[in-house]
C-alpha cells in the first residue's frame, strides 16, 4: 500500500472514533458530525483519482509495448546492464531511445544507458545536430558522449561509396570504443524494416547468395572476438512510419540529414526510387522483402551448418611439421558435397585464414572451387590480396605473398 492508502486508512479510522464520540453526546455536535463526514467524502474521491491516474500513468504506448516485446524475445537483460544506444538525431534513432526512456521511466528495464553520437562532419549543420542529441539526451536524464570523425567528401560515384563504408566504419568503431569505456554488454542500433528492405535489394543488384539476401541481423558481435552484441531491436517489426509517428506522440521533432535525399548514394536512390516503383506493384513489399530474407536466412544456416561440418572433415594438418597455418583441404573430401556446400565451406577456410573476406567476391570462390574438378595438381587461384590457393597432391593449400593474418575462429557462416 502506498502512502496515500496508509494515511487514508489512519484518518478513516480517527473519524469513525470522533462520530462514535460524537454520537454520545446528548447535545448532538452536528459540526463536528458535518465536518467528518465531508473529510470522508474527500478521503473516497481523493482515493479514486489517485488510482485513475496510477492506471493511466502505467499503460504504455503502442510503440514502447512492441519494443518491450521484442526485448523479452531477444532475451536482453532487463536489469543491472550498462548498454550504449546509437542515436543520431534522426526519427528512428529517436524513437528508440525515448521508447527506451518511457520503458525505463515506467519501471519495466532497470538499465543504465548512455547515448552514443558520432559527428561524421560530412555537412555544415552536423554539429548542431550533436549538440541538439546531447540536449535530448540530457533532457531525458541519460549520460551521452559525443565524438567526431574526420571523414572528406569526394566526387563520382564509387568515392560516395566509399565514403559511406568509411562512415559505417569510422561510427562502429566509436560505438565499439564508447562500449568498452563504459563496460556497456550490448551496443543498440534503430535499423528498421525499412532498411532491412533496402539492403536486401542492394544486395540483390550487386549479386549476393543467401547468406546475403538474409539481410541484416537482429544479433550479431560487435567485433570478431569481441563479447559485446551489437542488437537492432526495431529491425524485425518497426518501420519507419511508426518510429517517425511516435516522435511525434512524443512531441520530439527529430533532426532531417539532407544526405539521406542525396541519390548519388545507391541506398538512396533505391530509397527513392526503385522502393516506390516497387511499392505499385505490391504496396507491402517492404513486408514481403523482409519476409523473404527471413527464409532464406533459415536456409543459409541449414547450408552453414552443413559447410562447418565439411570443413572439419576435411581439413589435414599443414605440410610442413611444425608449421601454423592455415589447414590443408582434402580434395576428395570436398567433392562428396554439393557445390552450394562446398562453397561456403571453402569460403569459411579463407577467412578464418585471412581474418576478413575483403574483396573476395564469387569469381573468386568459384576459381578455387574449380581447382577440385580433374585430377592435374600444380595449379593455382589467385585471391585479393595477394594469397593464392594452390592444389597439390589432392590437397588444397593457402598461402599469401606477405604472410597470413592470425588465423580466426568466429564463423562468417550464417546461423539464422
Amino acid at each position: 500500500m502506498n502512502s496515500l492508502g496508509v494515511g487514508a486508512v489512519l484518518l478513516q479510522g480517527f473519524l469513525f472514533a470522533l462520530r462514535a464520540h460524537c454520537g454520545r453526546d446528548a447535545r448532538g455536535p452536528s459540526r463536528l458530525t458535518s465536518f467528518a463526514l465531508n473529510v470522508n467524502n474527500w478521503i473516497s474521491m481523493t482515493t479514486r483519482a489517485h488510482k485513475g491516474q496510477r492506471a493511466t500513468n502505467f499503460r504504455l504506448s503502442r510503440f514502447a509495448r512492441s519494443l518491450l516485446e521484442q526485448w523479452h524475445r531477444l532475451d536482453l537483460p532487463s536489469s543491472d546492464t550498462n548498454i550504449a544506444v546509437a542515436v543520431s538525431g534522426g526519427a528512428d534513432s529517436c524513437a528508440l531511445l525515448l521508447g527506451l526512456e518511457e520503458l525505463v521511466r515506467r519501471g519495466k528495464l532497470r538499465i543504465r544507458l548512455t547515448v552514443a553520437h558520432l559527428d561524421h562532419g560530412l555537412r555544415a549543420g552536423s554539429q548542431k545536430d550533436a549538440q541538439w542529441v546531447k540536449q535530448l539526451a540530457k533532457d531525458l536524464g541519460f549520460e551521452v558522449v559525443v565524438g567526431r570523425a574526420k571523414l572528406a567528401m569526394a566526387s563520382g560515384e564509387n568515392s560516395r561509396e566509399n565514403l559511406e563504408q568509411a562512415a559505417r566504419k569510422a561510427r562502429y568503431d566509436f560505438l565499439f570504443r564508447i562500449a568498452t569505456k563504459k563496460h556497456a554488454s550490448y551496443v543498440l542500433t534503430a535499423h528498421t524494416l525499412d532498411d532491412q528492405a533496402e539492403t536486401v535489394l542492394l544486395r540483390l543488384i550487386r549479386g549476393s547468395a543467401a547468406e546475403g539476401l538474409s539481410g541484416t541481423p537482429t544479433v550479431r558481435t560487435l567485433r570478431p572476438g569481441s563479447k559485446i552484441l551489437l542488437v537492432r531491436p526495431l529491425i524485425a517489426w518497426a518501420q519507419r512510419s511508426d518510429t517517425e509517428e511516435y516522435c511525434r506522440f512524443r512531441k520530439i521533432d527529430f533532426r532531417a540529414d539532407e544526405m539521406n535525399d542525396d541519390e548519388n548514394f545507391s541506398r538512396v536512390k533505391v530509397r527513392k526510387q526503385l522502393l516506390p516503383l516497387m511499392q505499385s506493384f505490391n504496396n507491402r513489399i517492404v513486408a514481403t522483402l523482409n519476409r523473404t530474407a527471413g527464409l532464406l536466412n533459415e536456409d543459409a544456416a541449414v547450408l552453414g551448418g552443413l559447410a562447418t561440418s565439411l570443413l572439419e572433415l576435411a581439413a589435414q594438418a599443414p605440410a610442413k611439421i611444425g608449421e601454423t597455418g592455415p589447414p590443408r583441404l582434402s580434395v576428395s573430401v570436398l567433392l562428396q558435397s554439393p557445390v552450394a556446400v562446398r562453397r561456403r565451406a571453402l569460403r569459411e577456410w579463407i577467412f578464418r585464414a585471412r581474418g576478413d573476406l575483403k574483396r573476395v567476391e564469387m569469381v573468386h570462390l568459384n576459381a578455387v572451387d574449380g581447382l577440385l574438378s580433374g585430377a592435374r595438381g600444380g595449379r593455382t587461384a589467385e585471391l585479393p590480396g595477394g594469397m593464392t590457393v594452390t592444389r597439390k597432391r589432392g590437397m588444397l593449400e593457402l598461402a599469401g605473398k606477405k604472410g597470413l593474418k592470425k588465423r580466426v575462429t568466429t564463423s562468417r557462416i550464417s546461423r539464422g
